[in-house]
């Protein structure tokens, strides 16, 4: 099936602490090694696994495998980014953006079929030493674990990439939520109604920046609701799909009196255009008439320049103002996911679970009436 053995030069026999590395023939005939195992047995275990891999492997099946593997990260992730036809553009802008910015200087040359847990964990600790933000190095992580479980599903790496990998722990701390005194002083420094208009849907529907960018009076579907369905692209400037969602899905969110009168206050003052969008760019009749994202981050620095503001407050605390006013007055964790557009509720939990106001004690209160 194999040998193992320790590359180490401690005195045989031996009980150090180095561990085993394991040599063996891949499905594909080709001699293949392995390290890191802590016990004899764990390397024995390992091999026995191999030899059942092996025996349950097509040839055709083995020999791709075995090329993918050899492929180096680059080569394999560029290909594999491309061909996601189901990723939204702002999605694979992302991809990339952490690709280029965080994965590729560590990773780039290193065979795909050479990946394992201790190379992934080696990649979080250098972006912890590297000063990475906790928000980028998860989104890093993220985009590196999608990639590599692709490699694994193919066969191109034999064992599972992130077993025992310990994943970056995004802070709540670092989710800075503004006031709302904050927010209107804020509101009150900027002489671009657009942008004020952005603070109130954000703020008070909860939207993310591109999302209330592509406000839409025919989206308000009830007095108190608010749909969904679009948003524009920080790459295009264009109208595109949602973070999450298939083309032509959508989601509702809970409209508030003021955030209404927002809305209708600025189509009567700036009117509409296209079919009812408000906030339009420089050119509303141009390829791309709606405002950039480069205008929006402008407009706010033009607004905070002059302001002291909590450290790392960014203009996505206005999301998160959201998320903070709907979870303190006990609204359920599981609605404020939903609006907010989140793949999955753990993400709201694990963004803003110290938002959230303390429950045990309500429930034993609660619970005390009924005993």
């Amino acid at each position: 099936m194999g040998t193992y053995a320790k590359r180490c030069e401690c005195p045989r026999p031996t009980s150090c602490p180095h561990p085993y590395v394991i040599r063996f023939r891949n499905a594909a005939g080709r001699q293949t090694e392995e390290g890191g195992y802590r016990t004899q047995q764990a390397a024995i275990d390992r091999l026995i696994e191999i030899h059942h891999q092996k025996r349950s492997t097509p040839k055709a099946a083995a020999q791709e495998a075995h090329e993918l593997g050899q492929k180096q990260f680059k080569a394999y992730a560029e290909n594999y980014v491309t061909k996601r036809r189901d990723w939204s553009e702002s999605r694979r802008a992302g991809a990339r953006s952490s690709l280029n910015k965080h994965i590729y200087p560590e990773l780039q040359s290193r065979r795909i079929e050479t990946f394992t847990s201790s190379v992934v964990e080696r990649f979080i600790e250098t972006m912890e030493r590297n000063g990475v933000g906790l928000a980028a190095q998860d989104q890093a992580f993220v985009v590196l674990k999608t990639i590599l479980l692709s490699a694994h599903r193919r066969g191109a790496i034999s064992r599972h990439p992130l077993t025992g990998v310990v994943p970056p722990q995004y802070s709540a701390e670092r989710a800075v939520v503004p006031d709302h005194d904050t927010i209107q002083l804020i509101k009150k420094q900027s002489p671009d109604p657009r942008f004020r208009l952005v603070a109130d849907l954000m703020s008070g529907m909860g939207l993310r920046n591109g999302e209330a960018l592509a406000v839409n009076v025919k989206n308000m579907v009830a007095d108190d609701v608010y749909r969904v369905t679009e948003q524009v692209s920080a790459k295009t400037n264009q109208i595109t799909r949602l973070k999450h969602r298939k083309p032509g899905e959508f989601r509702e969110v809970p409209m508030p009196q003021r955030t209404r009168d927002a809305i209708n206050a600025y189509a009567r003052e700036h009117g509409t255009f296209s079919g009812g969008y408000l906030i339009a760019g420089a050119n509303k009749t141009g390829s791309s008439p709606f405002m950039t994202y480069r205008s929006l981050n402008h407009a706010w620095k033009q607004a905070t320049k002059e302001l002291s503001l909590p450290e790392g407050l960014v203009m996505y605390g206005y999301r998160h103002f959201f998320a903070a006013n709907a979870l303190s007055n006990g609204i359920p964790i599981t609605d404020v996911a939903e609006w907010m557009g989140h793949k999955s509720i753990e993400i709201t939990y694990r963004i803003y679970r110290h938002l959230m106001p303390s429950s045990i004690g309500r429930a034993a209160k609660i619970l005390n009436m009924a005993l």
